[in-house]
């Protein structure tokens, strides 16, 4: 896999970059699970130190100089992958200077525990000191890296590879007219239903627990390197490619489709991570190559197995074991339950056909915000005005609305697209999947989740980053992203659930 002298030596002076962003990502799944409130002061600190030491290391002049002279060799598919990733670390890393990276940790570490506060307790005041100085280090970040046309390109480039603003609209121009008459013929159909019973149903946190696991054990989850945990916002972690990998969940002690689908939607996450190839454990391209690629994994699983009927029938009795008032139901009602379509406050209890539109409103106040045509104080307003817009819905107060969502304490300005490329990739992925293994029903019933992941190892999984996204997206399907797989199969989907015609 690794032949070549030069790359050999790379990946042994690599380990050690490698055992930081170990540390790192430990460290950040303790504060997230398991780190009282106090400690957010000095793990801030921590995570700077660590981030300046790994930015040190990355930009040693013998280490650069080792990368160009192998950039120039003949290398295999791996190491070329080897070569592109660290050129684009090198870039990020030379390009920011290490006071900048040493206070953007700080900043993101004081900023993750005032968006907890503020959230609780609805009050965007508490976070909005912190969002504004997140926003202009985002700013300065953009210009730091440089662009072609937009400071945007800069951002979300570092979640999808590749990516530019101009495709971003492209994209959503599509999609959003599109996804939007499909909502308003559901909402104005017979079967549309503001409200589920089962919606209101509760249950005991311990049985929630066993089902979660009872779950992912059919879909094959190796306990022995995978681990389930609680959070305030449900996430996978990778510590170790395949032999550490951790996901979180929720419990609400209602409406237990929360819990399970968020379960499952990491699930996808982890087993990404869980199949790469042994050998790319501990190198550059180790791990998923793109958060638009993970989350075509992730909402693969969510979406087209966990709300299909297939799934509530093949689980059924799990879920009126863990909940025995689940009796009092049908299949078709569990179905129904799975696959509510409605206008949403919340993105992560947003349904398939509107969570796209969740994506687009931040993508829109995202660029607003870096172009300077909305101010952070202005965010709250704005954010309830397009919700309006986009989903006929006003939040009744910040934290079901402009506070809701981490990622921007997290400094990830650039990160949400991501998700609507995932979701619509997943249903592209479904259609490749069906050609040659045969239909997604079938294997569900039959419990072949193996032959389901052995096909995504085989396509996706295996290479880590070896391949840029649109690179990896071809050689898996055989085509570039498309969306009208997405849109044929919302319509084909829904339009059946709910008695509307494509």
């Amino acid at each position: 896999m690794f032949e070549n002298e030069l790359v050999g030596e790379i990946l042994k002076r690599y380990r050690r970059i490698w055992a930081l962003s170990h540390v790192s990502a430990l460290a950040e799944w303790d504060s997230d699970v398991m780190m009282p409130k106090g400690g957010s002061s000095l793990r801030g600190e921590a995570f700077a130190e660590l981030a300046v030491l790994k930015q040190r290391f990355i930009t040693d002049s013998s280490f650069v100089e080792l990368v160009r002279r192998a950039s120039r060799e003949e290398l295999n598919d791996y190491e070329r992958g080897v070569i592109r990733i660290l050129e684009r670390s090198i870039h990020y890393y030379s390009s920011l200077p290490s006071e900048f990276v040493a206070e953007e940790e700080r900043v993101i570490e004081a900023a993750k525990r005032a968006w907890e506060e503020a959230k609780q307790k609805s009050e965007f005041s508490i976070f909005r000191p912190h969002l504004e100085r997140i926003f202009e280090l985002q700013r300065k970040k953009a210009e730091y890296l440089g662009y072609d046309e937009h400071p945007y390109d800069a951002l979300v480039d570092l979640y999808e590879e590749g990516a530019t603003k101009r495709f971003l609209d492209r994209f959503f121009s599509v999609l959003v007219p599109e996804v939007s008459r499909l909502l308003k013929r559901i909402v104005s159909s017979p079967e549309f239903v503001e409200r589920h019973e089962l919606e209101d149903l509760t249950y005991v946190r311990e049985d929630m627990e066993r089902l979660n696991r009872f779950v992912l054990t059919a879909f094959g989850a190796p306990w022995d390197h995978f681990r389930m945990d609680v959070s305030a916002h449900p996430f996978t972690v990778d510590l170790a490619g395949p032999q550490d990998v951790r996901i979180t969940t929720w419990y609400h002690g209602r409406d237990f489709r929360r819990s399970l689908l968020a379960a499952v939607h990491e699930w996808g996450h982890a087993l990404y991570e869980l199949q790469q190839d042994p050998e790319l454990c501990c190198t550059p391209v180790s791990g998923g190559v793109s958060l638009g690629i993970h989350e075509s994994q992730s909402r693969f699983w969510e979406n087209h197995i966990g709300r299909s009927l297939a799934f509530v029938e093949t689980f059924f009795d799990a879920f009126r074991l863990a909940i025995p008032s689940i009796g009092a139901y049908d299949i078709r009602d569990v179905y129904k339950y799975f696959n509510l379509v409605r206008p949403e406050l919340i993105r992560v209890e947003a349904d398939e056909v509107s969570y796209i539109l969740h994506i687009a409103l931040r993508y829109e106040l995202e660029v607003a915000v870096i172009d300077g045509d909305i101010s952070v104080a202005e965010l709250p307003a704005a954010w309830n005005e397009r919700i309006e817009k986009y989903l006929g819905v006003t939040p009744p107060d910040d934290a079901h609305g402009v506070l809701q969502d981490i990622h921007w304490a997290m400094g990830a300005v650039g990160y949400f697209p991501t998700y609507a490329l995932g979701t619509v990739l997943s249903a592209q992925i479904r259609h490749a999947m069906e050609k040659d293994i045969g239909p997604l029903d079938e294997l569900i019933r039959g419990k072949h989740f193996g032959a389901i992941r052995d096909w995504l190892f085989r396509k996706v999984h295996r290479f880590g980053s070896v391949y840029p996204p649109r690179e990896l997206v071809r050689r898996a399907l055989g085509e570039d992203l498309r969306t009208d797989y997405f849109l044929s199969y919302a319509k084909e989907h829904y339009g059946s659930i709910y008695g509307v015609s494509k």
